[in-house]
């Protein structure tokens, strides 16, 4: 069994799914309204490594590695990341993806790596491997094994011996998911992650796609809240000049119409319904998250959720 629906996954199955997977998995089951998609488990990675005997190479370069010279590092990661994109997938693991998919009835899909050891309380691998957005059935193969590989990035190996993981089993597993078509997007912290006030929520939202907060292109729209009374307490609105979209199979920056750019993204009734999805979410989880969203056609769906590891 190599690929499992969000349905079949919880939050008790970070091991096979990743912590990506698992929440997702586990706010499916909770009814919470996320994009549709399928887990290819961690069980897939570990056999590709085995059958190619890549397992055998992880190992030993990693041995090589001394953190504190990055030409190490560097030479590690690419012999790593070479060696996983040069293999082929095996048949029947391939079958089994291209087949979930077609289940799926979506034309684009997010495709998002998910690390084992990840969105602990203590250990969130947010940014340090790689995800694609826009991708078809004809790429979806690729961007699976690039995923794979993205375990051994730099940063990724870093990251591992910094918090003592080196010496551990990581995998990696691989979310298909849905692509939204996100007009607004964002994230909404359910703590205050500056003052660490658990009766305040953050929102953060900027047109296009969520990237555009993620990967901090741009300086979103703030809106803090009481969390008790669902109030607007502060509204801080930032002029926003670009934003990420899907143009075919690529996501682009493009120019915002100047209309909309010093705008308020979001408004009080949407501002409100966000809030009250984000605190099901953390009473649900019983600890405050870290949860990334979109807003396509008027419905908002949630697209993560972790822990928030900084308080």
């Amino acid at each position: 069994m190599y690929i499992l629906p969000f349905e079949k996954i919880s939050k008790k199955d970070v091991d096979i799914a990743g912590g990506k997977g698992a929440s997702l998995g586990e706010m499916t089951k909770a009814k919470i309204l996320v994009p549709p998609g399928f887990i290819v488990l961690a069980s897939a990675f570990d056999r590709f490594l085995e059958e190619t005997d890549i397992n055998l190479e992880v190992k030993a370069q990693l041995k090589k590695v001394d953190p504190k010279k990055t030409t190490t590092v560097d030479d590690a990661s690419e012999v790593l990341r070479q060696l996983i994109n040069r293999y082929s997938m095996p048949k029947d693991i391939e079958k089994a993806v291209l087949e979930a998919y077609d289940k799926l009835r979506a034309k684009y899909v997010a495709v998002r790596s998910s690390a084992t050891a990840e969105d602990s309380k203590i250990a969130s691998w947010a940014g340090e491997l790689e995800s694609y957005l826009g991708i078809t059935k004809k790429d979806l193969i690729n961007k699976v094994q690039k995923c794979w590989s993205s375990l051994f990035t730099p940063r990724a190996i870093f990251y591992r011996i910094e918090k003592g993981l080196d010496g551990k089993e990581v995998s990696v597993a691989v979310v298909v998911q849905k692509m939204v078509e996100a007009e607004t997007a964002g994230v909404v912290f359910t703590a205050h992650p500056v003052t660490k006030d658990k009766n305040q929520m953050v929102i953060e939202a900027s047109y296009g796609l969520g990237e555009s907060v993620v990967a901090g292109k741009v300086t979103p729209d703030t809106y803090v809240l009481d969390k008790k009374d669902e109030t607007i307490i502060d509204i801080n609105i930032n002029v926003q000049t670009t934003q990420i979209k899907r143009v075919g199979t690529k996501t682009k920056t493009i120019p915002i119409p100047k209309k909309l750019q010093d705008k308020q993204v979001l408004f009080g009734k949407q501002i409100i319904k966000l809030a009250k999805i984000c605190k099901k979410i953390e009473k649900h989880y019983s600890f405050p998250c870290d949860i990334e969203w979109a807003i396509e056609k008027n419905k908002i769906y949630i697209v993560q959720s972790r822990p928030i590891t900084t308080l």
